[in-house]
Formats: C-alpha cells, sequence, structure tokens
C-alpha cells in the first residue's frame, strides 16, 4: 500500500480511476453473477447471461423488464460508500463499469459509465439517441418520444460498445493520456477495460489495481493493492489530493 501511495505522490499529469463490481459490493450490491441474480419466470430459473440480452429482450421484453425493475430498486436502496464519496471528492475522470448509479448519487461529475446505467432508459426502436429516467409508475415503460417501446440502458451481452452510449472514444482518449490510472474492483471480464488498461500501460502511466482478490489485471499493473476498495480508495485520493496542492 505504502509504495503505491507514494506512487499517487509522485505522479504528474491526468489522473484516471476505473471501477468495478467490487466497488459497489461494498455497499450491498451483490454482482448478479451469483444466485442472486437469477430470475424466474414461469417454471424457469433465468441466469443474468440469459437475460441481459437484446435477443431476449426482444423474445419477452415484459420479463427482462420485471428484473431490471428489481435489479434497478436493490441499486436505489443502496448508498454510496467511502470510495464513491471519495472519487466524487477527488474529481478526476471516472470510467465506471457499474450501472448501479452510485458513482452519479455520490456527487461524480467526470463520469463515464460504459455500460450504462440502470436508472436510465431509451427508445427500444432507437427512435432517438436521447437517455431518460425510468418513471416509476409503469411496468413497461414508453419512449418518450415516440410512444413506442422503452429498454433499460444497459449494455447487454450480445451488444457492442459504441461511443454515443458508452464512452467507447472517450475511455481510450482518457486512457492514452493517463499519468496514473486506479483500477479498483473489476474482475477483468470485460474488453473496454482490458483497452483502457493497455492503453495506459502503452503510454507510460502508473497502474494500481485495487482489488481484494488477485484478478489479471493485477500481473500487469505498477502496483497492486489487496484491500477493500473503501479502505484503499480514500487513502489513494487524499494521496493524489495532497501532490495536486503541493504544485
Amino acid at each position: 500500500m505504502e509504495a503505491a501511495l507514494a506512487a499517487c505522490r509522485a505522479a504528474r499529469g491526468p489522473v484516471v480511476v476505473l471501477t468495478g463490481a467490487g466497488v459497489s459490493a461494498e455497499s450491498g450490491i451483490p454482482t448478479f453473477r451469483g444466485k442472486e441474480g437469477y430470475w424466474t419466470v414461469g417454471s424457469r430459473e433465468y441466469h443474468p447471461q440469459e437475460l441481459a440480452t437484446h435477443a431476449t429482450f426482444t423474445r419477452m421484453p415484459r420479463d427482462v423488464w420485471a428484473w431490471y425493475l428489481y435489479r434497478r430498486g436493490v441499486c436505489r436502496r443502496a448508498e454510496p460508500n467511502a470510495a464513491h464519496q471519495a472519487l466524487a471528492a477527488l474529481d478526476c475522470d471516472l470510467i465506471t463499469q457499474n450501472v448501479d448509479g452510485l458513482h452519479r448519487r455520490a456527487g461524480s461529475r467526470r463520469l463515464y459509465p460504459i455500460h450504462g446505467d440502470i436508472d436510465h432508459m431509451r427508445c427500444a426502436a432507437d427512435c432517438t439517441l436521447d437517455i431518460y429516467p425510468i418513471p416509476d409508475d409503469t411496468p413497461v415503460p414508453s419512449c418518450p418520444r415516440c410512444g413506442g417501446m422503452a429498454r433499460p440502458h444497459v449494455l447487454w451481452f450480445d451488444e457492442s460498445y459504441d461511443e454515443p452510449r458508452f464512452f467507447l472514444d472517450t475511455s481510450r482518449r482518457l486512457a492514452s493520456r493517463a499519468a496514473l490510472l486506479v483500477v479498483a474492483g473489476t474482475s477483468a471480464q470485460t474488453n473496454l477495460p482490458w483497452q483502457v488498461v493497455t492503453l495506459a500501460l502503452r503510454a507510460g502511466a502508473t497502474v494500481i489495481d485495487v482489488n481484494v482478490e488477485d484478478n489479471p489485471f493485477g500481473e500487469i499493473a505498477t502496483h497492486v493493492v489487496r484491500a477493500p476498495a473503501s479502505a484503499a480508495i480514500p487513502a489513494i485520493a487524499s494521496a493524489i489530493t495532497g501532490h495536486m496542492r503541493s504544485d
């Protein structure tokens, strides 16, 4: 930990943070890859990776909406923890895989949710690129523009990253100019986070991996911190802020 903090104090240049599910797990939000994520439709149990697809939404939209509204309720009952709050105070460029909205609720402004936001929706027929808050009074929301069915604003397993909705180019650009990249709570299971880390390393950035468990990012990071994000991130943010004030 001390080596990582020293690296934060020594870094000069843009700071970027990449967060994953481990950060929000400390707020009580399950990853939904385990038993908590299963959803029963009729007599069948569906795994999240079966429900979180465009193909399944096309086939059974009401059931997929029911599952997402349940997940939304879980996320809305959770509160930002010390890691979310420290990153909001740091006010750095923040790329997150989390759809739970906790970084937004904590006050982060330079926020790039590359997998979407479970509290928002968009037109299922893509009549517009606009994104809207999900209303609380309907089990199947509709598009405010065309009146057709809306869909959750999340990146599904059978979809690809893009710039207008999921900050593909922005994330690459931020990584390519970063002097310090802090990666927290991600298990390195998706493509764009890998691009962010590899582009930052290629640009010569210091990369710090914060996670309670070993993961592939830890094998290539400059420094590894095996601690909960709620403990490590406030210390890291304080170290970064300290050198900013001394410059």
